[in-house]
């Protein structure tokens, strides 16, 4: 896995102008099933892949928190939501609270999360292959291909099986 995510940024990059190319024509006339065939070739390839033997996400960017997760996670550390955002949160350049530190300071060196059970929505649907109207994003989704090997694999699946 480790020659796998230290190549993945090269092969993304490689792969890049074909997928926005992709992307685009996606994007004027998705099919009718694409969510169905998105769901199918998200199932298909975490059948097959083991987050924790990689945690790329979580030691190479942090997650958006919205107002929903803080509350949720303060509660869970028993402190007030404001106290969880001092300790823990920044404001980035758009305006959304993000982690202070990367990589993600509840990934543990096992690659577990300490707070899975009520971690951010960003997380619980990370790499968001599986999201309805996934044109929509793809934008995130060339940026994800980049850091999550589960991300590249789907994409490069989709490709093959969507004719745009």
């Amino acid at each position: 896995m480790e020659n796998t995510i230290k190549t993945l940024p090269k092969r993304a990059k490689d792969k890049h102008n074909e997928n926005k190319k992709f992307f685009k024509k996606l994007k004027k006339k998705p099919p009718k099933n694409l969510d169905y065939v998105m769901q199918e070739l998200h199932d298909n390839e975490f059948e097959k892949t083991e987050c924790l033997t990689c945690a790329n996400c979580c030691k190479t960017t942090g997650p958006l928190f919205t107002n929903k997760d803080i509350d949720r996670i303060a509660k869970h550390f028993r402190q007030k939501p404001q106290q969880f955002i001092n300790q823990f949160l920044r404001i980035d350049e758009d305006n959304d609270y993000v982690l202070q530190t990367v990589p993600c300071t509840f990934l543990g060196a096992d690659n577990y999360c300490s707070i899975y059970e009520v971690r951010p929505k960003a997380c619980r649907e990370f790499p968001h292959t599986d999201r309805k109207k996934f044109q929509q994003i793809s934008n995130l989704t060339l940026k994800n291909v980049a850091m999550c090997p589960a991300a590249f694999n789907i994409v490069e699946a989709m490709k093959k099986r969507i004719k745009v």
